[in-house]
């Protein structure tokens, strides 16, 4: 049944992408299948170059362990939104419009996205729900985000980015995100940003750390 091996695949693939590192064994039990299973499609994975063995660090005592992790080519399964015409644009309009230029486009790309977001988010009340809402849109957008509770605080985790080559480019799309992000969560919290893809973290994290005004 290759259609059903070919899905087995895709899993492990989605998952490790998602959840960083992890041991055959891990990959099993995280997605309910048998040890021989994982390690057949494992063995796939690294023969079609997606993924290479890592060693880790042991949890307790004893040996170092070996952990599975996408390669590059298994990262570039994930779409990136057409990054190849997209770098090809940047400069073009860096060398017609100087770095002004760009920044305008930047501006504007960020005026139409926070009128977008603010449509779908400001009616609702909460937080928890303006924070559900917010990943959901991401997701639909590639970034494979979801919604975590860190205490008091809600981290919106985001496993993957679909313009990375766009803001390995020009970094003013992460900086006009981050100040999105605060405007829509507003006086209910502050957010930060953690983790970084492009500061070569395994994704981007950020971190809302709510006020006693939170509701």
């Amino acid at each position: 049944m290759p259609g059903a091996a070919g899905a087995g695949h895709e899993r492990v693939l989605h998952w490790l992408k998602a959840q960083g590192p992890a041991s055959t064994a891990e990959v099993a039990a995280a997605l309910g299948i048998t040890a021989e299973a994982a390690r057949q499609q494992v063995q796939k994975l690294v023969a079609d170059g997606l993924l290479a063995g890592e060693t880790m660090p042991s949890r307790g005592a004893g040996r170092p362990r070996q952990a599975w992790a996408l390669t590059e080519a298994g990262h570039n399964r994930f779409p990136d939104a057409h990054s190849t015409l997209t770098i090809q644009l940047i400069g073009s309009i860096r060398q017609l419009f100087g770095e002004d230029g760009l920044d305008r486009l930047i501006t504007q790309r960020a005026v139409e996205t926070r009128a977008q977001y603010k449509q779908a988010i400001d009616p609702l009340p909460g937080l928890p729900a303006r924070m559900e809402k917010l990943a959901e849109i991401r997701s639909a957008e590639g970034y494979m985000a979801r919604v975590e509770r860190d205490g008091d605080d809600w981290l919106l985790i985001e496993d993957h980015c679909p313009i990375c080559a766009a803001a390995k480019t020009c970094q003013g799309f992460c900086r006009t995100e981050l100040e999105l992000f605060q405007e829509l969560i507003g006086e209910r919290g502050t957010v930060s940003r953690e983790t970084h893809i492009l500061a070569g973290g395994q994704r981007c994290t950020y971190r809302v750390r709510t006020r006693a005004t939170a509701a």
